[in-house]
């Protein structure tokens, strides 16, 4: 049987935002509020993590290992699932100047549920794709036994969590957008949405690369592509957890336009790009946009 925490969830609550700025063009907002899904594992995270966390328990695993860099959300998400869930953390965090430095918030956050953070050197995080390589960062970290979960927690059985977000939203948007990571969640989301819908990527990382990674996932986990999706590229503001002013003002008007809290290193710039896209005319009149809220400060 499921631990209580991995049990199926109601579907999180959709929300329509009359903003005039998407009204003025035809457009209709609406919010898909996945970051209540979960008190402490918000939107995709649990979403991805579920599926994983399952197989751990399910193989007798008493220890997570996973990979983040020093302001990764995931890292966070995974710390709190193994300390709701009773399971020890190890986090493999990119870059090893960080090693003598005090923790950022979200560091400490990871520590404070019980992760054992191991930094490493940038050249050696990238080159975890390699087995080898990857076996050398396990056994330096002291986790050679955990179950592994991957950067952003994205493989097939994320994306089957994250289909149930499309699930969620047939018949009620034409166009589905997130922010993206590591692209787990839109691979999943473009594949649960019904035919005549597409899902709208917006990545925040600079670098072009997440198509081959969107690919890539759908392929392992469904055999090829599946669903309509494009991606929004250029909305990152120079880079993951780049945040300038012109960023922060906006998240800030948007919460007080439409009372909640506007997470700035994914849900900002996803807002930032639909905002722009609509007053660029990117959307016909009559569409109906749902942007996915993955995520809260």
């Amino acid at each position: 049987m499921d631990h209580p925490e991995l049990q199926s969830r109601p579907p999180s609550p959709l929300v329509e935002t009359g903003d005039e700025r998407f009204a003025a063009h035809g457009v209709r907002l609406l919010l898909k509020r996945d970051d209540l899904v979960h008190p402490e594992l918000p939107g995709n995270k649990w979403r991805k993590l579920a599926p994983n966390l399952r197989a751990a328990l399910e193989a007798g695993h008493e220890e997570l290992v996973t990979f983040g860099g020093a302001y990764s959300n995931h890292l966070r998400a995974t710390a709190a699932a193994g300390r709701l869930l009773g399971l020890g953390t190890v986090g493999i965090v990119r870059g090893d100047e960080l090693a003598g430095r005090p923790l950022n918030d979200s560091l400490a956050r990871c520590a404070a549920d019980g992760m054992r953070l191991h930094f490493v050197s940038r050249s050696r995080y990238r080159a975890k794709a390699d087995p080898r390589a990857l076996a050398e960062l396990l056994d330096g970290a002291g986790a050679s036994g955990a179950y592994v979960v991957p950067e952003g927690g994205s493989n097939a059985l994320a994306l089957a969590g994250c289909a149930e977000l499309g699930r969620e939203l047939r018949g009620v948007t034409d166009v589905a957008a997130v922010a993206c990571g590591t692209g787990g969640t839109l691979a999943g989301l473009a594949a649960g949405l019904a035919p005549g819908q597409r899902a709208l990527g917006v990545p925040v990382l600079a670098g072009g690369f997440l198509s081959g990674e969107i690919r890539s996932l759908q392929t392992e986990a469904y055999g090829g592509p599946v669903g309509d999706w494009t991606l929004a590229e250029d909305f990152h503001h120079g880079g993951y957890a780049r945040v300038p002013a012109v960023l922060e003002s906006f998240a800030a008007d948007f919460a007080a336009r439409h009372g909640f809290p506007v997470e700035r290193i994914y849900v900002a710039k996803l807002l930032w790009a639909l905002t722009t896209l609509t007053g660029a005319g990117t959307f016909p009149p009559g569409t109906t946009i749902t942007a996915v809220i993955t995520g809260r400060p």
